[in-house]
């Protein structure tokens, strides 16, 4: 085995919150190495989230991280609902004077590991495999893996790992007996799709329907994402192209709207609708940020937007522990954290109620659903309180 001395950060995992922990480190000098399993390629292609609130947009700004995203990144004002028939626009910028941002993950990890890497001049090693963690409940934390090029295991010695390599990690797994997990199963699946083919509508688009959810987001000029709900066991190769098809212009067709556009997927997969979140998110001197510490349904669209704020708050608190000695931040890290993922954990909860409500079979819960949503359309009150959880405004953290 070979020992590397790496200095103050390994960081496990280049998805967007461990390259901007990375870049947020090397800004301020501080030496650190991001462990990827992937190779480059595969991380700046793999389709994922799309959708950014503009308050996390404004903290990669301050950061440097949102040079090309503020370039070509969509806005989005407004939202649809399609129930019944109806089309109900959602103006959530006219109450709140936000938006949101349309920038696919895989530009957005693109951009983080040319300015990581090739800018700030950062490590980072591609195709490592069974990596292992020890001592990270002592002052001397080691992380050792097996490296791609030569076959052989290297130890790590650092201050501090950051775990943000997603729910099915490593670093998850190496908590502790003592970890608590809260976990919450919705009971249902949604089929992704990745479309390539222009988006239909100029927002996102949810209906509601009595076969299941449907839902429309545009990720780019060229390539849309769609997802259907489904049995969370449902096989992709049991949709074909024209099932597909034929489930969302029903379960999108409304009054005025133009079929859908079809054309070839290049993405299929059946995303079971499930969350947990790790309490706390801190053990050691082990960090977890992103999908490592918490898992969001896509059900609100708050899953890359929750990796990124933690990025942030865990980024400037090593960096003030490492540049400046303060340990505050650093301790307080879990407990800020939480509180804005219990909150969007809330408001997923609570947006999983009206998609589903109508194709759960039961007439109360789907009468229930469809009288939510048009409170939004009737109360002022209730409009602003779901424009603000819908962009991430109110929530803590």
């Amino acid at each position: 085995m070979i020992s590397t001395m790496t200095g103050s950060v390994v960081i496990i995992g280049a998805g967007p919150a461990g390259l901007t922990v990375g870049n947020i480190l090397r800004a301020a000098g501080i030496d650190c190495v991001i462990l990827e399993a992937g190779s480059r390629a595969f991380i700046e292609q793999r389709p994922r989230a799309g959708v950014l609130e503009e308050c996390v947009v404004r903290g990669l700004e301050r950061r440097g991280l949102a040079a090309d995203l503020l370039r070509h990144a969509v806005r989005q004002t407004t939202c649809e609902f399609r129930v019944e028939g109806e089309r109900l626009r959602f103006d959530f910028g006219e109450l709140t004077g936000q938006h949101h941002w349309v920038y696919p993950q895989p530009r957005l990890v693109t951009d983080l590991v040319a300015e990581y890497a090739d800018v700030r001049g950062g490590e980072i090693v591609f195709g490592v495999a069974d990596v292992e963690l020890t001592g990270t409940d002592t002052a001397d934390p080691q992380v050792s893996y097996t490296d791609a090029e030569t076959g052989r295991r290297r130890l790590l010695r650092c201050d501090f790992v950051a775990g943000c390599d997603g729910a099915q990690g490593v670093t998850r797994h190496a908590l502790p007996s003592r970890a608590g997990i809260a976990r919450h199963d919705y009971g249902v699946g949604w089929l992704a799709l990745l479309a390539e083919v222009p988006p239909s509508n100029d927002c996102a688009v949810f209906g509601l329907h009595p076969s299941g959810f449907a839902g429309h987001m545009a990720r780019s000029a060229t390539m849309t994402r769609y997802y259907l709900e489904c049995l969370p066991d449902d096989d992709p190769a049991d949709w074909s192209h024209r099932r597909v098809w034929a489930e969302l212009q029903q379960r999108l067709a409304a009054q005025g709207a133009a079929p859908l556009a079809e054309g070839r997927l290049i993405e299929k997969r059946v995303l079971p609708m499930r969350n947990f979140v790790v309490r706390p998110m801190a053990y050691g001197r082990l960090f977890l940020a992103g999908d490592a510490a918490h898992l969001t349904a896509p059900i609100a669209a708050k899953g890359m937007n929750l990796a990124l704020h933690d990025a942030f708050a865990l980024g400037d608190a090593l960096v003030g522990r490492l540049a400046g000695g303060d340990e505050s931040a650093l301790a307080d890290y879990s407990a800020r954290c939480l509180r804005r993922v219990w909150d969007y954990q809330e408001f997923s909860g609570w947006l999983s109620e009206v998609f589903h409500g109508p194709s759960s079979g039961d007439s109360h819960h789907a009468g229930t659903a469809l009288s939510r949503l048009r409170r939004l359309f009737s109360s002022p009150t209730a409009a602003a309180a779901f424009a603000e959880q819908y962009l991430g405004i109110t929530a803590g953290g």
